[in-house]
């Protein structure tokens, strides 16, 4: 029998033998975002703070809330009393920040082309080998057990809807959603791997898939951030796909972008 464990419908493509199970993804060890260290963190002086009661991304660095966000690879509802983030000295260094390359030769020929730095922990969007925009990512930890493959891969297929039946919302029984999924990889034991909305704690927290904001998500299952604004896995899904899409249904991908997968998760 042929299934998929982190999804709400199966779609069987007529070359995929194998049954199909997914990582989904849940917070591992717990890591604060200044004990991460990145290349890019050089590129700018900066400070570690620690956060007090009562304050939040937006109280402290207005305008700025969302680069201080991707620059720590970290989501609102990770930011409480107790956690210690990296500040840079001038905020403003923020506008030209870029941990990801503007050019990439080996995507020169390529409309889409994806590209994830494991090392850095984001992810860029290419057409023709120009950068059109990066995001911050989760990937899997250094474990065996939840690497996130490396290599050269493609997308296969798209599931605005997708869903884990391995995994549930902690303390309760709803399964973990896995919004704006788009696969990239089906290993020789068929797990699939999936670049989808999840939480963003601010370190490599998943199984293997690799995760982007999803602010709507965590507002509908956890009840924050109060106004959600941050969405880069439907901004991804889109890009790729040419436009919103409605419905359940997998869509497969015949021939979707390339994605190329380097480094080593911090």
């Amino acid at each position: 029998m042929s299934y998929v464990l982190c999804a709400s419908a199966v779609l069987l493509f007529p070359l995929t033998l194998l049954p199909l199970v997914s990582f989904a993804q849940l917070p591992g060890k717990l890591r604060a975002p200044c004990s991460m260290e990145y290349p890019s963190d050089t590129a700018l002086e900066w400070d570690c703070r620690t956060l007090r009661s009562k304050e939040s991304l937006e109280r402290l660095f207005g305008e700025w809330w969302v680069d201080i966000a991707r620059f720590n690879r970290i989501d609102r509802r990770h930011i409480h009393a107790g956690v210690s983030i990296k500040v840079p000295e001038r905020i403003e260094d923020l506008a030209t920040w870029q941990p990801m390359p503007s050019f990439y030769a080996p995507a020169e020929l390529d409309e889409q082309f994806i590209l994830i730095d494991l090392t850095e922990q984001f992810l860029g969007a290419y057409e023709f080998g120009a950068l059109r925009f990066s995001i911050p990512i989760a990937s899997g930890g250094r474990h065996e057990s939840i690497q996130t493959p490396t290599g050269e891969f493609r997308l296969s297929a798209a599931h605005r809807l997708h869903q884990s039946s391995i995994f549930t919302i902690e303390g309760t029984d709803r399964p973990y959603p896995m919004n704006y999924a788009l696969r990239f990889h089906i290993n020789r034991e068929g797990v699939s791997y999936w670049i989808h909305g999840r939480d963003l704690p601010g370190y490599p927290a998943s199984h293997g898939c690799i995760g982007l904001y999803d602010e709507p998500m965590q507002k509908e299952q956890y009840g924050v951030p109060k106004n959600p604004e941050l969405n880069d896995a439907k901004r991804l899904f889109e890009w790729v796909l040419g436009g919103e899409m409605e419905g359940e249904r997998m869509i497969p991908l015949l021939h979707g972008p390339r994605v190329h997968i380097i480094g080593l998760a911090p």
